[in-house]
């Protein structure tokens, strides 16, 4: 199970909250919080894994998004064993699992859009009336015939 560590509130003096709002943290402070060395983070930049983000003086900052995906990585490595490919799989396949996830809640959402439209502008009745019935039809054939044996 993942071991969530409280990250201290203690944000980075001088700097404005995050674009949504968050708090941003020093690599200092999120690896003692998370008991890793600031190499293991620095590595899992470098690696691609992480992406914080860097104060004009260059000072690695790791918003609450960063934290989370930190979260995950120490999880897979830490609990489940996996090396940092396999992270990067796992990793990429989520952020390709949450995509769909997005692209199939606005289909979905189009879909309920145009039946409701489709109800007011009444496409029920024309639909049924295209419809043409035709009669139950036998899935399952019955074999043909053995021929009739001639000994």
């Amino acid at each position: 199970m993942a071991r969530k560590r409280k990250v201290g509130t203690e944000g980075v003096p001088g700097q404005p909250p995050g674009p949504q709002g968050g708090k941003y943290y020093m690599i200092s402070v999120v690896a003692k919080s998370y008991d890793i060395h600031p190499q293991t983070l620095r590595l899992y930049e470098r690696e691609g894994l992480l992406k914080p983000s860097r104060t004009d003086g260059n000072t690695r900052l790791y918003s609450e998004a960063d934290l989370r995906e930190l979260e995950v990585i120490l999880n897979l490595t830490r609990d489940l064993g996996v090396n940092l490919a396999g992270v990067e799989i796992v990793l990429n396949m989520r952020r390709k699992m949450e995509q769909m996830q997005a692209e199939m809640s606005e289909f979905v959402g189009w879909v309920k859009d145009e039946m409701v439209r489709g109800n007011r502008d009444g496409w029920q009745e024309r639909f049924e009336k295209a419809l043409v019935k035709l009669p139950p039809t036998q899935l399952v054939r019955q074999p043909p015939a053995a021929p009739p044996d001639t000994h």
